[in-house]
């Protein structure tokens, strides 16, 4: 069976372009290894995701990075960077929530077409206060909110399996602080990468 990541930099992890062996420090990774341990020789794992992408750079590498490599299963984390790019430097480059609806759309439509067996598990876009997020934190926290709603609808929309995360880790802030989980109110520590995948695998083994 043929797992397939798809995000941005939290999938991304690091990953290697040249080596799909090495699947980056994140959460495919840990997911790589509970799943591979349990299973010996039952998966093969392939992370995609890169780091800065927004939705609409993820349907523009959807024949290479994912029809062409024909998984059984894949999940997508996609949305922060559609509210990041918008804030984070003078570009204002990010993509709407309507937007980010359609374009999540046409390609989960397109991936289906092509590949009418797979499998498809939509995560949710989270974000906690942190450095990377506090000069604009109400207004960046409302437009997470949005992509989240709007990645739970599409989900809806085409019956695919959601996994909730931003509850998750509004309750992990109870036990530590945010940048235990997540470094800069954005991107996963270790602790927030084992928490994304035991949420994770929970999800696929339901499927």
């Amino acid at each position: 069976m043929r797992i397939l990541f798809q995000g941005d930099s939290i999938t991304d992890a690091g990953r290697s372009r040249e080596n799909d062996s090495n699947t980056g420090i994140g959460y495919p990774t840990l997911v790589k290894a509970a799943l591979g341990f349990e299973s010996p020789d039952k998966f093969e794992f392939l992370n995609r995701g890169i780091s800065g992408n927004r939705v609409i750079d993820l349907y523009a590498r959807i024949k290479s990075d994912i029809i062409n490599l024909n998984p059984d299963v894949m999940s997508i984390l996609i949305g922060v960077n559609d509210v990041w790019h918008e804030y984070m430097n003078d570009a204002k480059n990010g993509v709407d929530a309507e937007k980010y609806f359609k374009i999540y759309s046409m390609l989960i439509e397109e991936v289906k077409k092509a590949l009418p067996e797979i499998k498809i598990m939509i995560l949710e876009p989270f974000t906690l206060k942190g450095t990377g997020n506090e000069a604009y934190w109400d207004i960046f926290k409302a437009e997470v909110e949005k992509r989240a709603e709007m990645a739970e609808k599409l989900a809806k929309s085409f019956n695919l399996t959601f996994i909730p995360l931003q509850s998750k880790f509004d309750d992990a802030v109870k036990l530590a602080p945010a940048e235990y989980w997540l470094a800069d109110g954005v991107h996963p520590t270790a602790m927030g990468h084992e928490l994304i995948k035991r949420e994770w695998i929970t999800a696929f083994k339901s499927l």
